[in-house]
């Protein structure tokens, strides 16, 4: 059996000297990064415990693809280009087929987003992944959750609903990682580049990753705002309605999680704007509301209000 070493050589290990703002990679005790001039980093972590935030079963080459994915998402709902990662990876047993299909996915995806991976660990236990990403964004510039003002349009991009879809078609026996929904949910792609482009025009952003209402409710408090919502035009994942029927596809797209795409508060002047440029990447961006100056969510329904995602539910946001 490969020692704990010899893994990180073979699947993590890569060579990153030579990215720019990379001093020392993996092989110190720590890696040495150097941010651009008039940057700030922008951090965060992320951790995908298996039967918690996947299926068990899952193919490995789609689990690590997603331990990014999930952590790169923050970085895009703060508008920062991303730089650097690290992971921390604990492994029930040296499955040498299943770490080379894991490091292909995670690999993939860090060559695509121009990620480098600066160093991490391997331990034995339960799967649990964790990724710490660093990203850069202009100083003073970064999206936050508590700039929306009233008055502001609120959009998302993409569509909604596809994390709840394809745990449900997972369920269902579909194995087929080309089915819409099933990508959705094992194969999310990080709003990078809209993150981006947004940044220049939106008074503040979220990812989408416990669920809309759940999101939204997050943005509204940091922001000191309430919320229109118009439910009725919330933009669907493809194939949603025929998996789960009418009803239920709208309450995933409310409260579903797991889509990793951007929530924004956009001034109302700026919206055609954001919709062209978003437009240009193929990426679509639909007003599914506007934030209000009275505290709370308004346009759903108390009495049949979905809650979104918890670790930890009965206890405090």
């Amino acid at each position: 059996m490969p020692s704990e070493f010899e893994l990180i050589a073979r699947f993590f290990a890569r060579p990153c000297d030579a990215e720019p703002g990379v001093v020392a990679g993996p092989g110190d005790d720590c890696a040495l990064l150097a941010p651009s001039a008039g940057s700030e980093l922008a951090v965060s972590v992320d951790t995908s415990v298996v039967d918690v935030h996947f299926p068990q079963a899952a193919p490995a080459v789609a689990i690590g693809h997603r331990a990014l994915a999930v952590a790169l998402s923050d970085l895009a709902a703060m508008g920062a280009r991303a730089r650097w990662c690290a992971l921390a990876a604990t492994l029930p047993e040296a499955d040498e087929a299943w770490l080379e299909s894991f490091a292909a996915g995670f690999h993939a995806l860090c060559r695509r987003s121009r990620v480098a991976l600066v160093g991490g660990d391997v331990t034995r236990g339960p799967l649990s992944l964790s990724v710490t990403v660093h990203g850069e964004v202009p100083a003073g510039r970064a999206l936050r959750r508590s700039g929306a003002e009233a008055g502001d349009i609120l959009a998302v991009t993409g569509a909604l609903g596809g994390g709840r879809g394809g745990l449900a078609a997972w369920r269902d026996g579909v194995r087929d990682l080309d089915d819409p929904l099933l990508r959705a949910y094992l194969l999310p792609e990080p709003r990078l580049t809209a993150g981006e482009v947004l940044r220049e025009l939106a008074h503040a952003a979220i990812d989408i990753s416990d669920g809309l209402l759940a999101d939204l409710q997050h943005l509204c408090t940091a922001s000191g705002v309430g919320a229109a919502l118009q439910p009725e035009v919330l933009p669907l994942a493809e194939g949603l309605t025929a998996r789960l029927g009418e009803a239920a596809a709208r309450e995933a797209a409310l409260a579903g999680g797991d889509d990793y795409e951007l929530l924004v508060a956009l001034p109302p002047e700026a919206l055609n704007e954001a919709v062209n440029r978003l437009q240009t990447l193929g990426l679509p961006l639909t007003p599914i509301g506007r934030v209000v100056g009275e505290p709370g969510i308004h346009g759903i329904d108390d009495s049949t209000r979905p809650t979104g995602w918890q670790h930890f539910p009965g206890g405090t946001p």
